[in-house]
């Protein structure tokens, strides 16, 4: 799928890269929710993160916004999963209806949902734009491929 990076979002991108010579492949300003969200070249996470977060809270002075960041996967579990970290994601399953059911751990489901469903709303943008898939239900684990 090609996307166009405006100019704002490469800003972004160029000053994560600067200040932590990690690469991200594409950069989100999600203003409903007030932060920027990058997604990761797949085994750059450490870079971008930084000893005990210290790059995150530097690009957080920087930009003055929160910051967050996903590793990008081609697959689409294994990206699913690293949307949701920290939650323990049990499992992934594709109706028909081409929507994604995401399995969640049941002592992590706060944690899978956000503050004002802000993760969900982070899942839901990255995986329509990478696989163009919307997402469907977010359960507790107990319920998983019943």
């Amino acid at each position: 799928m090609i996307r166009t990076i405006c100019f704002k979002e490469r800003r972004y991108i160029e000053e994560l890269r600067i200040l932590t010579r990690a690469t991200a492949l594409d950069c989100i300003i999600d203003e409903r929710f007030d932060r920027i969200v990058y997604l990761i070249k797949e085994g750059d996470m450490g870079l971008a993160i930084g000893r005990k977060g210290s790059n995150i809270r530097k690009m957080q002075r920087v930009l003055g916004k929160r910051i967050e960041m996903v590793e990008y996967s081609p697959q689409i579990e294994q990206f699913t999963k690293n949307v949701f970290k920290p939650a323990s994601v049990v499992g992934v399953a594709k109706g028909d209806d081409r929507k994604l059911s995401v399995y969640i751990s049941q002592n992590d489901l706060g944690i899978a949902i956000g503050k004002g469903g802000c993760t969900i709303e982070k899942a839901r943008l990255l995986l329509a734009r990478y696989f163009e898939t919307e997402l469907g239900e977010v359960l507790a684990g107990g319920d998983a491929h019943e």
